[in-house]
């Protein structure tokens, strides 16, 4: 989806972020090529599991992002994996949004421009 203001790039991640699927996840973010104003957004609606090695290519992929002049959110926390970012006081370093329509209705509204 492009907007005037920015590019969204939409990752899907499934099951289990754990040591495998972090890596997993990070392969397939490290296939865009960051471009300022992209909006990178996480959907975590099916993933029911992660632990301290899955949280390693989100922050990376988060410093990427920032790096770059991109902005990273997630959306769709699910309670196990909510209650990990927690415990790590994460939930306070990403922007998160409760459904993947939250920031679609944010981005139409123009709420959520990319910070240079």
């Amino acid at each position: 989806m492009i907007t005037s203001e920015c590019q969204l790039i939409l990752f899907k991640p499934e099951g289990r972020i754990d040591l495998q699927g972090g890596i997993a996840l990070g392969k397939e973010m490290a296939t865009v090529q960051p471009q300022c104003n992209q909006l990178w957004v996480i959907n975590l609606a099916n993933v029911d599991f992660m632990d301290s090695c899955g949280l390693v290519p989100l922050v990376k992929c988060l410093k990427a992002a920032r790096e770059c002049g991109c902005r990273l959110v997630l959306c769709n926390v699910q309670t196990p994996v909510r209650l990990i970012l927690e415990l790590t006081q994460l939930d306070s370093v990403f922007e998160i949004f409760n459904t993947y329509e939250d920031i679609l209705c944010v981005l139409s509204d123009g709420n959520l421009a990319v910070e240079n």
